[in-house]
């Protein structure tokens, strides 16, 4: 009777298992878990009971520092070091674990410019013309509320499209997007992800120290060099990598970018060849065969030690057989879209609301602008005015052609979904408006997170309901022209 309790817990721990391995195969499931994350970040920044536990916790110090005893007479110490200066809660999950993040977009990048959707100039034309047309019109829009304000900064905020949730939402409208528009829209959120990228490099870093950025610049070569000599184990580019941080760090230049950096140099190709794989898996399998109770003893359970190592030398070259990049990609995966976006959703969507006016995003005065204007109607509104003006340009010029199968009605719909801003755009949020005071400072990025949320939330509907609109009109036009015919 004591077994029964034991039984019915473990195979209640297998559903739960395979459910949530069966929830996260699923493409929406990054977004739905994100847009949970939101909510709970916001309620836990309202509620009376945790809103100051919350802000407490992303607060917290989590500097190493080690001292010397304090002289007596003057209360100096020979050795005061603090390292890392000021990472509290909230900047380690911003400075280290979205440079995962970062680290996974930059292989993302690498492997579409490499062999997938931006692979050669005609495929890339297109998502690439797209994105710069769905970034520059936003930040124009921006500009329009903010010049000559506080918030002017704040320009790159609404640049971005976040590709979890625009893939989740084309997922659950299933076959009413053609095939084609859905790969431009992830090439172009790709291509967009780069040119955040670049706008968080070059305008929201901080001062520079190009003593520092030389070193690190200096270890970026020697990686480039063992790239290009062939070196494909892979601590010789993680021990790099931490240092490549810590020198980003400290240089001025902000962190993430070590990321992206270092994930354009890590290895496509395989260390071992697929000759050398049948080759060496062929002579491992027949000894595994030889080895069979080797040991003497009868009924010795497979594998026995020496089979074990047989096994062992197998998953190793199965491993190193493929490229490290796919490898990487592969493990941080999950732990990145289940993990470290959450987390960041978590800590950076939470803003408290005094009163209900606070979501009155639609205001402007003239010292401070307005943010909430400027990042929703640059969502909203330039997002997809940019992505459909920008590739209706290139099509004019012959340097893109029009996915296949869409029409302009659905290329406009599916650009809608371009607005979700999200991840990047709260990303940005939080390096924005720096050079105010800590209170302006605040103020502006709660604003600009409540715009970015309302602004994420309106495009994602607007798209979806002008996919579903136009999905049917087309389908009506397909049933009609037999009749006419």
């Amino acid at each position: 009777m004591k077994l029964i309790p034991t039984y019915t817990w473990t195979k209640g721990l297998h559903s739960m298992k395979e459910g949530s391995q069966n929830y996260m195969k699923q493409p929406w499931a990054s977004g739905v878990t994100l847009l949970a994350c939101v909510v709970i970040a916001m309620l836990l920044a309202n509620l009376p009971f945790t809103k100051d536990l919350y802000r407490a916790v992303l607060d917290t110090d989590l500097s190493m520092s080690i001292k010397s005893p304090a002289d007596p007479a003057t209360g100096q110490r020979v050795i005061d070091w603090v390292f890392p200066k000021g990472m509290t809660v909230a900047t380690f999950i911003n400075d280290i674990l979205m440079v995962v993040f970062f680290f996974t977009v930059g292989l993302e990048i690498k492997r579409e410019v490499v062999c997938g959707e931006l692979s050669t100039p005609k495929k890339a034309m297109m998502p690439v013309i797209g994105a710069l047309g769905g970034m520059c019109a936003p930040a124009l829009i921006y500009t329009l509320f903010n010049y000559g304000t506080e918030a002017a900064s704040g320009w790159g905020i609404p640049t971005a499209t976040d590709i979890a949730f625009a893939v989740g939402i084309m997922s659950i409208m299933g076959n009413r997007v053609p095939v084609s528009l859905k790969v431009f829209l992830i090439a172009l959120a790709i291509a967009d992800d780069l040119g955040a990228i670049l706008v968080v490099a070059l305008f929201y870093g901080g001062k520079i120290n190009l003593g520092l950025l030389g070193i690190a610049l200096i270890i970026v070569a020697v990686i480039y060099a063992m790239n290009r000599l062939g070196e494909k184990r892979m601590m010789f580019y993680l021990v790099p990598a931490i240092a490549v941080w810590f020198l980003f760090y400290y240089a001025g230049v902000h962190a993430t970018m070590s990321g992206v950096v270092m994930a354009f140099f890590i290895p496509m190709e395989p260390r071992y060849s697929r000759a050398y794989f049948n080759r060496r898996a062929k002579e491992y399998n027949r000894r595994i065969d030889e080895y069979t109770d080797c040991e003497g003893e009868e009924g010795v359970p497979f594998p026995n030690s020496p089979q074990r190592h047989c096994l062992r030398r197998i998953s190793h070259i199965a491993d190193n057989s493929v490229g490290m990049s796919y490898r990487l990609e592969h493990a941080l995966d999950h732990w990145v879209n289940f993990g470290i976006m959450p987390i960041f959703a978590i800590a950076n969507a939470g803003v408290e609301i005094p009163d209900p006016s606070y979501f009155n995003i639609f205001q402007w005065n003239h010292e401070l602008g307005s943010v909430g204007m400027g990042i929703y109607f640059g969502l909203l509104i330039g997002k997809p005015l940019g992505i459909t003006l920008a590739s209706l340009l290139a099509i004019k010029l012959g340097v893109g052609e029009k996915p296949a199968n869409s029409t302009w009605k659905m290329f406009i719909a599916v650009a809608c979904l371009g607005g979700i801003g999200f991840t990047m755009s709260l990303f940005v949020d939080s390096l924005s408006f720096k050079a105010n005071t800590p209170d302006i400072m605040h103020h502006l990025q709660d604003q600009g997170k409540i715009a970015v949320l309302m602004g994420s939330l309106s495009a994602g509907i607007l798209g979806s309901i002008l996919i579903s609109i136009f999905s049917k009109k087309q389908k009506q036009n397909e049933v009609a022209s037999p009749t006419t015919n």
